[in-house]
């Protein structure tokens, strides 16, 4: 199925050799002829390419012959990446002589080679396809969390879900009788379990019925210690989770002490989405440890098992049937036109219903082939899908990975590879698109961006483009990142497209198979003597939930010996205690993290070595004693994330990154000034976390001209005031966008200089500033702010009176104020008065409330509260996750579990 990839290279190689900079590198070193015959040949190839993907399927030679394209394709790019190489060390080194001898041998050898196999495509009678027609066209498609879905997009589910509420609303027979109901939803996969869950979970009447909600996606992972650390987490006031530094540590009766707490004296709902555990005895201990709700406690099961439902429900299963005819035929036109759009185009109606017979009544792939047809008014296009023969291959029952293929097979195809790489991470896995913009960017396999645009803006295009064509799902946009899944048939897709060239390791895994390109381990285990390949085109180890408890000298040794054309190399939470000094013959290499390595005392100096480096990440690594010499002959980074001893960095090197975009600085105890007189001219993004030290922090715009997004947290000695803006009113002011304040007890008043971002500033978080008392007038100056979240900041005893100037908000949340929230109490002092303003300011109940600390909401006139800013704020990199579900981020760093308000993993991003 890699031959599908083929466009896509051939187009990103000769984007690349017609680049300006490509050509005149190799002008410079005499190689601009032969490359420009290699671009020559690759273009009349590329031009059959289309056709031949769509011939392929019962073409055994042309198959053959894509094989060794593919082949030859991936060598002309590894020559081409090897030229960059060259090129960026004799820029560095400044290095005198030519490259040309090295390089023209092998540049003619992959010439002759593709001019062979070029010659070839005459043989299969290929039509010339010069562009690839299969573009997407957005759609304002609705966003969803993990437990909440729009009531327009659920179809033909009504019946179903008034049975469910009715079931869950039901007293038990006897009021005294504390025993749970249980109730499973049970059917097939992409039947829609859990969006009828959801539809469920946010009806008005449940949130009336029960006092405390709770949702936790369970998967194939039984383990009771992190189950009960989901529901913890899932119970908890989403300002103070409880976290575990070890969870392989943590004491059984201490998670039960901490889940008693949260249950006792509560009527509470638990939904346990995804169960695939059929171990009773597993399910009954769990069982025993939640039964400290009130009468009439409930928890809603959904699963693929009728053994597993019947083993947990205390009710007769909801068994979920399969859409109608009619229903499918609705969710259908829902996602395959614009609303109405449909009365113009009958004819295509009529072809649709035949398509929606071949769906089997299964939603998922109802949706998923609907939105592959979105804005495609064509009669041959629809009816391709409907005659395509896949629908003819030996299936399994209620298998509907044809339909899914098919809409795979429309997706444009510059966006297969990307969705491939899905394939490297376990089912469920919760994705955030800052980690997707380092892979994807690493692997080169991203459009070059475009005047004014970042390789964040490309992926966020991409992402966007997946999920219109509803490839993703539990989508929530965050502003500078997306948050999302994929759904496990998605994720099967994904591996059965890509077999050929990526492989997520897990126990079952006996061997490695040669042409396997991409390697992902789902925990250090895996590694052991499976890892035999005698490959050696490897490009991406990684372990994506982490290489927690891996000794990964012997795994480095291996990469520098034999997997020369590395990109990716991610080995966060190992516990090597030194890297080999030959890591620097990685050339290749554009993406190392070793972060939260407890033992790593120095990087060697080689690292420097590695020109192509985008990403270096020694976060939490906090025995390093110094960062390594010669950084600044990285000339390609753009994410930096260090900890270090050092009481100053080593600015001479830092400001010569001149691409770097994202810094991230955290536990470095030692340093009292970080910045001072640095430029950094393409700095986007600036996280200071966990410095205890720090005493002052310097922001002039003319040293961060670029600057957006700004996180300042847990830096107990830090005065923002320190810093004061000197230059005259005319000149340029900074661009923040984003700006968090977490756990500075010296913050007493809002930096007068924040001011400087009235006309830029779109989202304000201040959390755990115990001092801080009020908020000033000139917030509302603010004339771009969209969203404010304060909470924990006990002192805090007023508002602005104009804040309902803020004419852009359109989120307010305040949490853990007490001495606010009792001036907040319905009809005392101003309060109906600001509540009116309020409410005429944001309109939605949805979009704004007060809480107690204890998590009461104050507001009389909000029924329920649905949206919870922190799930929907404007972050980006790793703090992202711990905003999802904010605590106090010293936590966070040292600790090796992953928290969101979805799931928990052992890591963080």
């Amino acid at each position: 199925m890699a031959e599908s990839f083929l466009f896509s290279i051939a187009e990103s190689l000769i984007t690349k050799l017609a680049s300006h900079a490509f050509q005149e590198a190799s002008r410079v070193v005499g190689l601009y002829d032969h490359l420009r015959d290699l671009k020559k040949t690759l273009s009349l190839v590329k031009a059959v390419l289309l056709d031949a993907d769509q011939k392929q399927e019962h073409n055994h030679e042309l198959q053959e012959w894509l094989r060794q394209l593919k082949s030859v394709f991936y060598d002309a790019e590894d020559v081409l990446n090897e030229f960059e190489c060259q090129t960026l060390r004799k820029q560095v080194l400044k290095a005198h002589g030519t490259i040309k001898d090295e390089m023209a041998q092998q540049i003619k050898d992959v010439s002759k080679r593709l001019d062979k196999v070029a010659a070839d495509r005459h043989k299969f009678g290929l039509r010339i396809i010069d562009v690839d027609t299969r573009v997407v066209h957005r759609r304002d498609t609705s966003r969803m969390t993990h437990s909440r879905v729009s009531d327009s997009d659920v179809i033909g589910r009504e019946h179903d879900k008034e049975k469910i509420i009715e079931l869950l609303m039901q007293q038990n027979p006897n009021d005294d009788d504390k025993s749970l109901s249980v109730i499973p939803i049970v059917g097939i996969g992409g039947l829609g379990k859990t969006t009828l869950a959801q539809f469920v979970f946010n009806d008005k009447r449940i949130y009336e019925c029960f006092s405390l909600k709770m949702w936790v996606c369970v998967s194939d992972d039984f383990d009771i210690n992190q189950l009960i650390m989901k529901i913890i987490n899932s119970a908890n006031d989403a300002n103070a989770p409880f976290r575990q530094q070890n969870l392989n540590m943590v004491d059984l009766e201490q998670l039960q002490n901490q889940l008693r707490s949260k249950l006792a004296g509560k009527k509470f709902l638990l939904v346990l989405d995804d169960v695939w555990n059929d171990d009773r005895v597993k399910w009954v201990e769990l069982r025993n440890l939640i039964q400290e709700g009130v009468a009439g406690s409930k928890i809603l099961v959904t699963t693929r098992i009728d053994s597993i439902a019947s083993m947990m429900g205390t009710v007769t299963s909801h068994k979920l049937q399969r859409l109608s005819s009619e229903n499918s035929l609705s969710l259908f036109v829902k996602w395959a036109f614009k609303e109405g759009e449909e009365q113009k185009h009958p004819h295509l109606v009529n072809i649709g219903k035949e398509i929606v017979k071949k769906c089997r009544g299964i939603p998922l792939a109802v949706r998923t082939l609907g939105s592959s047809l979105f804005s495609k008014f064509e009669a041959n296009e629809w009816e391709c899908v409907r005659d395509n023969e896949i629908w003819n291959l030996p299936q399994k029952k209620d298998d509907i990975l044809p339909a899914l293929k098919l809409s795979y097979d429309f997706l444009p195809s510059y966006l297969r590879q990307c969705f491939a790489l899905f394939s490297l991470y376990p089912k469920d896995y919760e994705f955030r698109s800052f980690e997707v913009v380092r892979l994807w960017g690493a692997l080169g396999v991203l459009a070059s961006p475009r005047k004014n645009e970042t390789l964040e803006d490309v992926v966020k295009q991409y992402l966007d483009e997946l999920l219109s064509r509803s490839f993703l799902q539990d989508f929530i946009d965050c502003g500078t990142f997306y948050q999302f899944r994929i759904h496990d048939l998605v994720h099967d897709l994904a591996v059965f497209v890509t077999k050929e060239e990526c492989l997520l390791v897990n126990s079952h895994i006996q061997n490695i198979p040669e042409n396997i390109r991409h390697l992902s381990f789902a925990e250090y285990s895996c590694l052991g003597n499976s890892f035999t390949s005698k490959s050696v085109v490897v490009r991406t180890i990684m372990f994506p939930n982490g290489a927690e408890g891996g000794n990964v000298e012997s795994l480095l040794n291996t990469c520098v010996s034999k997997f020369k054309l590395l990109r990716v190399l991610d080995l966060s939470y190992s516990t090597c205690k030194t890297l080999p000094r030959s890591i620097g013959k990685l050339k290749h290499l554009r993406y190392f993290s070793i972060e939260n390595n407890r033992n790593i005392k120095r990087l060697p100096n080689s690292i420097c070595k590695l020109q192509n480096l985008q990403l270096l990440s020694v976060r939490g690594c906090k025995k390093l004693k110094a960062l390594p010499k010669a950084l600044r002959k990285l000339i390609s980074l753009r994410h930096l994330k260090i900890t270090t001893k050092q009481p100053v960095l080593p600015y001479s090197e830092i400001t010569n990154l001149i691409t770097l975009a994202h810094l991230y600085i955290a536990s470095s105890h030692n340093m009292e000034s970080i910045l001072g007189g640095v430029k950094f001219p393409a700095l986007k993004t600036l996280y200071v976390v966990d410095c205890h030290s720090l005493k002052s922090l310097p922001l002039d715009v003319t040293n961060f001209p670029e600057l957006e997004t700004l996180f300042v947290v847990d830096c107990v000695n830090l005065d923002l005031e320190l810093w004061k803006d000197d230059h005259e009113e005319q000149n340029p002011k900074l661009k923040l966008k984003y700006v968090a304040f977490w756990g500075l007890p010296q913050l007493v008043a809002l930096p007068q200089w924040l001011q400087e971002t009235a006309n830029s500033l779109q989202t304000l978080f201040i959390k755990n500033c115990d001092n801080l008392e009020m908020l000033p007038e000139w917030l509302s100056t603010l004339t771009n702010l969209k969203a404010l979240e304060i909470s924990d900041c006990p002192k805090l005893i007023s508002l602005p009176d104009n804040i309902h100037h803020l004419t852009a908000l359109e989120r307010l949340r305040i949490v853990g104020c007490p001495e606010l929230c009792r001036k907040c109490q319905p009809h005392v002092g101003n309060y109906d008065n600001w509540c009116r303003r309020m409410k005429a300011l944001l309109g939605s109940q949805d979009a704004w409330e007060i809480v107690e600390k204890d998590g009461h909401v104050t507001l009389s006139d909000l029924t329920r509260v649905t949206v919870d800013l922190t799930r929907v704020s404007d972050l980006t990199d790793d703090l992202a996750s711990s905003l999802s579900c904010p605590t106090q981020l010293s936590s966070l760093l040292q600790s090796p579990l992953r928290y969101s308000p979805f799931r928990v993993d052992k890591h963080t991003p």
